[in-house]
């Protein structure tokens, strides 16, 4: 996927509320789960995203590890293979396929108005104040409610790959 015209960042941003909408059960997060583990030995270490394109895979690797970053008890999210198991579950669940492109390129938006340059391509410190900025939905500004949609559903998809 190239660059994104104007109308393409609105019809994406038009589908961001819908992101609250990730909804994930059980059965689903085991299939994936089992599904990713017969993939793994079948094919080594070695993961091609089936969903996700380059730029948005990189993307979600970059935010899975600043949802949960490695530190002296465990690994990082993506250590866990939480990008991968993203990917599958996109893949699962194609309802919500589109909120999760819509929210990436919202996250690029955004990053581009505010600093200029995409969300992997800012220093640690922007990206960092970018999701400081939506990470606490109380304290966000009303303007950034489809980003506080976003952000709070992938965090939550975050932790269920990491667990």
């Amino acid at each position: 996927m190239g660059e994104m015209n104007r109308r393409d960042v609105v019809r994406f941003l038009g589908a961001v509320p819908v992101a609250a909408a990730f909804t994930w059960t059980d059965t689903n997060i085991l299939s994936v789960s089992r599904t990713m583990a017969e993939r793994r030995a079948a094919h080594g270490s070695t993961f091609e995203p089936q969903f996700f394109t380059a730029h948005e895979y990189e993307t979600v690797t970059v935010l899975v590890d600043l949802v949960l970053p490695r530190d002296t008890r465990s690994g990082s999210a993506t250590d866990a293979g939480v990008p991968e198991f993203m990917d599958f579950m996109m893949i699962d669940r194609p309802d919500n396929q589109i909120p999760m492109r819509g929210g990436l390129a919202w996250l690029d938006s955004e990053c581009r108005e505010r600093f200029g340059k995409n969300f992997v391509e800012c220093s640690t410190d922007q990206q960092t104040a970018m999701l400081d900025a939506v990470a606490w939905p109380d304290k966000a500004p009303k303007s950034l409610t489809h980003g506080v949609a976003f952000f709070n559903s992938f965090r939550d998809l975050t932790a269920t790959g990491f667990w």
